[in-house]
């Protein structure tokens, strides 16, 4: 028998994947939920995904390579319209998206908005993914199920698959995962074993912070936080055993009178931004970190082309 056709020896797989959707329809948990680790963005508010957080899921027979855009919204900033653009090329280049509709909201016209862009989008194959199947009975998903298959017929979508899943209680995760990999195109693994992203790590660092200062956050200040990781060296004279490494960031906020918010009574926001980023950075990194953060203002800088290209965008 040819060795080629046996199935031990099928091909490997490898390829991008993106998943989209309004805000918060799961798109960050899924990705962290397939990877196993806490790579791109998880927070409440809408819009926090602003880097191309690519999360690797490693398989014996495959590699996705998961690319995380920022949501497609109706633009009110040139920032807006950076992101808008920045989506649609990605849309283009990988091997399959996927469509993230969470199973406890009906269908809205954001999700419309989203999909007749899809439409657009004609050679790449679409999967429609219904998350967070755990808030909902059986019966509700069922119609949700359905209504998703509608929305594909109107407007001329053919979904590859429709898969619910639920990020966080796990469910249909690693059944997802099956179903992406054979839309990827024969290759080698793109990326060493052991990679979970190729972001570089300051940007990491710097979206984890960000994440941190965004929570509980009143909702005036989403967009308005930019984080710049300055440096992260490590302290010299420190035994090999107990490294160290100091890292100092800038919370950017666009109003001085935003700064309060953030900082709070006595400095206690801050040093809780600080303390609950710091967990983090320290376990993605795997050594011991001291975090020094101070808050400054850059005046509209969603507006000012030159600060956006400053902090990055």
């Amino acid at each position: 028998m040819d060795r080629a056709s046996s199935p031990s020896q099928a091909p490997h797989r490898a390829g991008f994947a993106c998943f989209v959707g309004r805000p918060n329809a799961g798109k960050s948990t899924l990705t962290n939920a397939l990877v196993g680790t806490k790579v791109a963005i998880t927070s409440n508010r809408p819009q926090t995904t602003r880097h191309t957080v690519r999360g690797i899921v490693h398989r014996p027979d495959a590699q996705l390579v998961l690319v995380d855009t920022p949501g497609l919204h109706k633009p009110r900033t040139l920032l807006g319209e950076r992101l808008n653009d920045v989506v649609r090329t990605t849309w283009a280049e990988v091997d399959v998206i996927g469509f993230c509709l969470p199973a406890d909201q009906k269908l809205g016209p954001g999700d419309r908005f989203i999909a007749g862009e899809l439409a657009g989008i004609k050679k790449t194959p679409k999967v429609a993914i219904v998350t967070k199947t755990d808030l909902v009975d059986s019966k509700a998903l069922a119609e949700q199920l359905l209504a998703v298959q509608q929305l594909g017929q109107e407007l001329g979508i053919e979904w590859a698959e429709i898969v619910p899943v639920s990020a966080v209680g796990d469910q249909q995760v690693s059944l997802l995962a099956d179903l992406l990999v054979p839309m990827l195109p024969e290759s080698p693994p793109l990326y060493p074993e052991g990679d979970l992203t190729d972001e570089p790590e300051q940007i990491m660092v710097a979206e984890l912070i960000r994440e941190a200062a965004l929570e509980g956050v009143r909702d005036e200040l989403p967009h308005s936080i930019a984080v710049v990781v300055e440096e992260m060296i490590p302290r010299e004279d420190r035994p090999a055993d107990k490294p160290l490494l100091d890292i100092h960031a800038n919370v950017y906020i666009e109003r001085p009178s935003q700064k309060g918010i953030i900082i709070g009574p006595k400095g206690a926001r801050l040093k809780q931004v600080g303390m609950k980023s710091r967990k983090h950075i320290e376990a993605l990194l795997g050594t011991p970190v001291y975090l020094d953060l101070h808050v400054k203002v850059a005046k509209d800088w969603q507006r000012d082309p030159k600060q956006l290209r400053k902090l990055g965008f």
